[in-house]
């Protein structure tokens, strides 16, 4: 590949937007599982792992079973995502809120606890 070539895919990456969408941090032993929202999912996983491995999270439920279980009982991953659309009313915090809502809903009706 050529040097202008790997510049210019290196300019579009940088030019996208991160992901946004709907985090899932699942204690796989219990089943409690913590739902939450970012307009930068993957570096939102990071900072819950940084998180609980430095023992400094936030949450002090899920800080004990990962203390307790260690991060193999643990599944985090990304499960739900909002796709940018260039219309200027597109409101991606209200989108990301309300795809929350339903995740959680969802969660609550199938009998799964949360953090």
């Amino acid at each position: 590949m050529d040097k202008s070539r790997q510049a210019t895919l290196k300019a579009h990456y940088r030019q996208q937007p991160p992901p946004l969408g709907i985090i899932a941090l699942r204690h796989l032993p219990s089943g409690r599982t913590l739902l939450e929202c970012s307009r930068n999912a993957p570096a939102m996983l990071n900072r819950h792992r940084f998180e609980l491995n430095l023992g400094k999270h936030r949450n002090a439920l899920l800080q004990a079973d990962w203390r307790r279980d260690g991060a193999a009982a643990f599944s985090c991953e990304i499960i739900d995502s909002v796709r940018l659309l260039d219309d200027p009313a597109f409101d991606a915090d209200a989108e990301l809120a309300a795809l929350l809502a339903l995740h959680c809903a969802q969660w609550l009706e199938q009998g799964q606890p949360l953090y």
